[in-house]
């Protein structure tokens, strides 16, 4: 039974956050990015100028710079000996015999035992890649040198968003045939316009700080710019003509290299543009059998979803996206969890109007209006996780 005696705040009923509003009463607009943050929380910056850190597992390899001739020599010169340290081990990727490095001598050069484990000393080839496969130690041996996972410090700016809307005071006297009246048409546009800028900047804005009549300017960087300094190079690819399964499967692999705690998840979601996603249809139309037989009233095909190997993508075809035929190309695969969205200290969205019921006329101006403002910025705690790949064109089997 249903006590309507006290007021107990419903869960949902309670005012949003904006992000959050948005994602509640327009889930398929214009920002879908900024909404999906919106719902794993948020935080604050303390100043315009927002550091963070991000840290990546340390896989050590070695690459050969030069032949070892035979089983017996024990003086190895790769291309580097970064974070390698004496009691690793590791294994020959073209005989699989594992050697145990007993000193590092150099930046370069590092002294090995070798033959440990069941396979024979033998020639190692140039260029042949050595692969860390853990470490082993005597009894009673001294304690190691340490090894660490050196964080990334990441800089990011605030950027301030400010869009307003405007109607003559003639105008809120005047009925509409249709819809909500002028002024509530003209603010929900504003609203917009606003969710929509952010959006932009979530995805393609770039980090930067002016002086501009005398004030501070600051510009965040977004997700394609933190993908493309931050993560491998292989994060960002361009498709060719065409593109085929296989090569669409190896242009997001590099989403599954890196994990962070906590994080550990296969899922992506693929921000595509409507070229994109046809794209992607395509291959799978192309990669399958598809019969139509007598009597069928309707045909075709339409994936929200495909899986590679190693994970699953779900497409959402991002609006802005669609707003030129460059972007209506790209394929954005995004990990959600990574991202966060970071308000400067009261500065979330804030409203403020002038001339509507209850609120002050604008320094005497016949006119009716206001103005949103939020001043945020976002992190990236794991850059590699994200794939953007622009130019997808045609599919093909």
């Amino acid at each position: 039974m249903n006590d309507f005696s006290t007021y107990s705040a419903i869960t949902d009923y309670l005012a949003k956050s904006y992000a959050g509003s948005m994602i509640r009463y327009n889930p398929n607009g214009t920002a879908p990015l900024f909404c999906l943050t919106s719902m794993l929380g948020d935080g604050e910056a303390m100043s315009v100028e927002h550091g963070y850190f991000t840290k990546t597992m340390v896989f050590p390899a070695m690459t050969m710079n030069g032949a070892i001739a035979n089983g017996v020599l024990t003086t190895f010169t790769v291309v580097s000996t970064t974070n390698v340290l004496a009691g690793d081990m590791f294994r020959v990727n073209s005989t699989g015999e594992i050697v145990r490095v007993t000193s590092v001598t150099s930046a370069t050069v590092f002294e090995a035992a070798r033959g440990i484990g069941q396979v024979a000393a033998a020639a190692i080839a140039d260029a042949v890649v050595l692969y860390s496969v853990g470490n082993a130690h005597q009894q009673g041996s001294n304690r190691p040198a340490s090894r660490l996972m050196n964080p990334v410090r990441v800089i990011n700016n605030t950027q301030i968003f400010r869009n307003s809307w405007q109607l003559p005071g003639t105008m809120t006297a005047i009925n509409t045939i249709v819809g909500n009246t002028l002024p509530a048409e003209s603010r929900d546009d504003c609203g917009f316009f606003h969710g929509a800028d952010i959006e932009k900047a979530l995805i393609f804005g770039q980090k930067s700080g002016a002086v501009i009549a005398g004030q501070y300017l600051t510009t965040l960087d977004g997700l394609v710019e933190t993908v493309r300094r931050l993560a491998p190079a292989g994060n960002t690819t361009t498709a060719g003509s065409t593109t085929t399964y296989t090569q669409l499967q190896n242009a997001l692999e590099p989403a599954f290299n890196t994990i962070v705690s906590g994080q550990a998840t296969n899922d992506r979601v693929l921000f595509v543009g409507g070229t994109a996603r046809r794209v992607i249809n395509d291959i799978g139309r192309l990669s399958g059998t598809y019969q139509i037989v007598d009597g069928q009233t309707n045909f075709g095909l339409q994936f929200q979803t495909f899986k590679t190997a190693r994970g699953t993508f779900r497409m959402i075809e991002h609006p802005i996206l669609n707003s030129n035929t460059d972007w209506a190309k790209m394929a954005i695969a995004v990990h959600i969890p990574s991202l966060k969205i970071l308000y400067l200290r009261g500065r979330r969205t804030s409203n403020q109007e002038y001339g509507t019921t209850g609120t002050p006329v604008d320094s005497g101006i016949d006119a009716v209006g206001g103005t949103l403002t939020t001043e945020l910025t976002v992190e990236n705690t794991n850059p590699s996780a994200h794939v953007v790949i622009y130019g997808l064109t045609a599919g093909a089997a």
